[in-house]
């Protein structure tokens, strides 16, 4: 290939240029990749034995690596119908996907959560394809909607890590309460006062020193570390594959969401750092990829990989947009996880750690919902979406007895986590209730703006 600036889309740059801004991208978004896995595996019926949890956490880290790579560097022609968008995009293990993936573990085990996702790949399959009929369902307000309720459900999971984690036996004792506060407190500090890699690295850091500050109270065990080898591919269906219908609907629903919101991620970072919108096919082919590499993912025990916006802020923040930095990042994300003593180590970080670190995360997620439903014009109509989609979504799934005398079937899809309830009934009443007057011109406007982008971008293809 030949030789190429950082601000460019193609070409190889400098190994000396590449190599922080890749390292940059990895630190970024190692935590939040791994994380969920951790969650998943001490949600497990049963819990996970140190050696699934670390093949876990490998596959969270090589899939979303190949994944990535199937992004940046498409198979097939790039601009026309292929797999993978070639965008400056990082694909990883998304958070989106814990609150429903926990209650499908702790229900049935883990291999029913790789047989939904499978599901889930071939509805985000038919979403590509049909990507420009379907985003019209999921305007700003309701993606936002369903995001905020994603942050709102995932608030328990960071409280009870805090605490220790249930059904650990010093669970709420002060000890893990303040490795939690202290590692929060330098997250916290690091966001609002850092700069430059101390802020990008702010979860990261205060990870580790959250761990540090936690040996002398005894809580880590490094003999799981000791126990794993150095090398070690993930096997070829290792947990195994299930198929149950409640939980396949409620993956494959948060697949069609995430769906429409790597939309929002194409775009944010094609306007953001290309100063252009998403091509017509280069959103129909990053979906598919999505799709596709979430299939063949499940089969390696990864979990549900997603587009990872924070990585999208890097990238609209620095401009450098050169597919081979970030393919730089996927490599090394790859690397780590054929490395099982990485893995290990990784696992015996201590809950309370974990939830110090990521109830900002989520936190964050939340207020990301908030800004998407700013977005829109908050008058009667749209509050009440927004109101009774989250109520009624968080509530049934906080009663936890609301839904007792029906199939099991309804509590797993309806009941285990209030994102799908919420997406259903935002989605009902945006079609159902009226719009204004001035709604419906603007929606006009912009459905005439699309319809123009994508006359544009057929003209361009067929040329």
């Amino acid at each position: 290939m030949k030789r190429g600036s950082i601000f460019e889309l193609d070409g190889v740059p400098r190994l000396r240029e590449a190599c922080p801004l890749a390292l940059q991208h990895v630190v970024a978004m190692i935590v939040g990749c791994v994380t969920p896995a951790i969650i998943v595996a001490g949600a497990a019926a049963g819990g996970l034995n140190s050696q699934d949890r670390v093949i876990l956490i490998q596959a969270s880290l090589l899939m979303s690596g190949l994944a990535t790579l199937i992004q940046l560097f498409p198979i097939g022609k790039r601009g026309k119908f292929a797999i993978g968008s070639g965008l400056p995009m990082i694909m990883g293990v998304s958070f989106a996907y814990v609150p429903s993936m926990q209650a499908i573990a702790e229900g049935y085990g883990i291999a029913t959560i790789f047989g939904a996702q499978i599901v889930g790949g071939i509805v985000a399959l038919i979403m590509g394809l049909l990507v420009k009929k379907i985003r019209v369902f999921f305007p700003p307000l309701i993606t936002g909607t369903v995001v905020f309720t994603i942050g709102l459900s995932l608030y328990p999971t960071a409280i009870n890590y805090m605490a220790g984690g249930v059904g650990s036996e010093n669970y709420g004792a002060w000890q893990n309460w303040l490795v939690a506060f202290f590692t929060l407190a330098v997250v916290t500090a690091l966001n609002h006062f850092g700069k430059g890699i101390w802020k990008l690295a702010s979860i990261l850091i205060g990870i580790i020193a959250g761990y540090i500050v936690s040996i002398p109270f005894g809580m880590v065990n490094l003999s799981s570390v000791g126990e794993a080898g150095m090398f070690q591919v993930p096997e070829f269906m290792h947990f195994g594959i299930e198929f149950e219908i409640s939980s396949c609907v409620a993956i494959g629903l948060l697949f069609a969401i995430n769906s429409v919101q790597a939309i929002g991620d194409y775009s944010a970072t094609t306007i953001g750092a290309m100063n252009r919108t998403p091509k017509d096919g280069e959103l129909q082919s990053g979906i598919v990829g999505y799709g596709l590499t979430n299939i063949l993912s499940a089969c390696f025990g990864c979990l549900p990989t997603a587009t990872y916006s924070q990585n999208v802020g890097i990238v609209t923040t620095t401009k450098v947009i050169n597919r081979c930095v970030l393919g730089l990042a996927a490599v090394i994300l790859a690397v780590a996880g054929i490395v099982p003593k990485f893995s290990a180590l990784l696992t015996t970080i201590p809950q309370c750690v974990l939830g110090g670190a990521t109830v900002s995360v989520f936190a964050s997620i939340a207020m990301t919902g908030m800004k998407l439903v700013a977005s829109a014009e908050m008058d009667y109509r749209n509050s009440s979406i927004v109101g009774l989609a989250a109520a009624l979504g968080v509530g049934v799934s906080q009663a936890t007895a609301a839904l007792s005398t029906f199939p099991a079937w309804v509590t797993t899809i309806f009941g285990k986590s209030p994102v799908v309830l919420a997406t259903i009934i935002a989605v009902l009443l945006n079609v159902i209730l009226p719009k204004s007057r001035d709604e419906k011109k603007e929606e006009e406007r912009k459905q005439k703006e699309v319809e123009e982008q994508l006359e544009r971008d057929h003209k361009e293809f067929s040329e």
